[in-house]
């Protein structure tokens, strides 16, 4: 796909942005863009097509894409003077979920809402590296590999990271979560 963008044909640019859009949504919005998640992602993709002759022959996509949208994440912040806000986010993670069927428990989405917050704002207290090593593995569902090279980490070290992670995790929600099960 990569060498017929490098082609020249825009169709099959077109067809890697329909495919990573979603993730690369989450992604922003996870790392803090908020509002501006749409913004940052267009940005980002506009750099990955600019980038494309820096792309290495035969590596994953998805991880190099991620780790553009991370850095336009943290640029438009820093720009912007924002300090990421949790009810901000919050309401931009609603907005990207599927809407609760009408014949749902409300106690089970009341439950399950109570839980997206209190895990929001236990991930707003992790450090920068703990947050991005759980937002990668969970959040986004990348596998320890992905998550490894998008973070540019040997893999020793997103492992490590990660259990340092999920133990924080755990005090701060008084949870099992340290098995591994968390998203």
């Amino acid at each position: 796909m990569i060498a017929r963008v490098r082609a020249g044909e825009a169709e099959a640019y077109a067809q890697l942005v329909r495919a990573h859009t979603g993730v690369a949504l989450r992604a922003a919005v996870a790392f803090g863009a908020g509002a501006e998640a749409e913004d940052v992602v267009q940005s980002a993709f506009f750099k990955a097509y600019q980038s494309l002759g820096q792309f290495r022959e035969g590596a994953a996509f998805r991880p190099w894409l991620l780790r553009i949208v991370v850095n336009e994440t943290r640029n438009s912040l820093r720009s912007a003077g924002r300090a990421r806000a949790v009810a901000g986010r919050e309401a931009v993670l609603r907005g990207a979920e599927p809407v609760i069927p009408e014949s749902a428990d409300p106690a089970v989405a009341a439950l399950a809402e109570e839980r997206r917050t209190l895990l929001t704002a236990a991930l707003d207290e992790l450090s920068e590296e703990h947050r991005q090593v759980v937002t990668y593995r969970y959040l986004l569902e990348m596998d320890e590999a992905e998550t490894a090279r998008t973070l540019g980490w040997p893999r020793g070290t997103v492992k490590s990271r990660l259990n340092r992670a999920l133990k924080k995790l755990e005090k701060k929600l008084g949870t099992g979560v340290g098995g591994g099960d968390v998203g």
